[in-house]
């Protein structure tokens, strides 16, 4: 995966690779079916990186972040939280426990709608991107596992191998847009042409910045926004064992191939035609 930045000077594409369409994922309910940032808190209790105190505090941000609409106040609480636990971590261990623990923490999350919707995307020749307030080092192994094409992600401060708690790059709230902007500009993808996906107001630049913008498990206020906007509204609730939805990197390449050989059959069923089906089943 490319590493791209907001922060850096894009070039500009060249023609063949203008009008690319892209699919942009929010991860944290939208993708999986919890947060990310403290969905390792067990592996890292277990390895010594916290203790039981901030185990338990981490359970508990948990607990609200799912039964609650997250809101500003409510994020930038978790940020805190989050970057405050991480302070003083050793940056090589914190890498080597979520490559280790990865499936088994996150495979049982991935909602089966949210695949689905990904291999759509990918069989229509969409790149896929997904785009999260959490950090680079868990977000970039969880979307080598799903088989994106690009993260967008938080970058937090290190200085000699550690981190210092504080965030170079906070990849939330309007600079998930900048993010995509500067994709898009560096990759030639059309955003107008392009989707979007998110469950939370807080993602509102995120949807606005592209043509098709779909609300998931979205909380009130991104529900009311999307009725008066007339966007599709989608509920994911269905999270499975990863590998049995979404192809491994070491068989994509097979994948691609029965595809192709096998496109002109669903040439004619597209990502509108299945945001379509999602509705028509969730309204009946």
């Amino acid at each position: 995966m490319t590493d791209t930045s907001p922060e850096r000077t894009s070039t500009t594409p060249s023609a063949d690779r203008t009008h690319r369409v892209a699919a942009f994922f929010d991860l944290d309910k939208t993708v999986i079916a919890k947060s990310s940032a403290l969905a390792f808190s067990r592996p890292f209790f277990d390895e010594g990186l916290i203790n039981r105190r901030s185990v338990l505090k981490s359970s508990y941000a948990q607990f609200l972040f799912l039964v609650t609409a997250a809101d500003h106040d409510q994020v930038e609480n978790l940020r805190r939280h989050v970057t405050d636990m991480c302070r003083g971590w050793d940056v090589e261990q914190v890498r080597a426990i979520v490559n280790e623990t990865l499936h088994d923490v996150v495979n049982p999350l991935v909602f089966a709608e949210a695949a689905d919707l990904i291999a759509e995307h990918r069989r229509r020749g969409h790149d896929v991107v997904l785009i999260s307030a959490s950090g680079r080092e868990m977000v970039e192994p969880i979307g080598d596992l799903l088989g994106v094409d690009h993260v967008e992600a938080s970058e937090m401060r290190v200085v000699d191998g550690h981190y210092t708690g504080e965030l170079e790059f906070y990849c939330y709230g309007e600079n998930k847009a900048i993010a995509m902007t500067a994709l898009a500009e560096s990759r030639g993808y059309d955003l107008a042409a392009s989707f979007a996906y998110s469950d939370s107001i807080t993602d509102l630049p995120m949807l606005a910045a592209v043509g098709h913008p779909v609300a998931v498990n979205p909380d009130r206020q991104l529900r009311k926004r999307a009725t008066d906007e007339g966007w599709p509204v989608m509920s994911f609730d269905r999270p499975v064992p990863l590998r049995a939805r979404i192809p491994t990197p070491s068989s994509r390449m097979a994948a691609a191939l029965a595809v192709g050989a096998g496109m002109a059959a669903v040439s004619g069923v597209g990502v509108h035609a299945f945001l379509h089906r999602r509705h028509r089943t969730r309204s009946a």
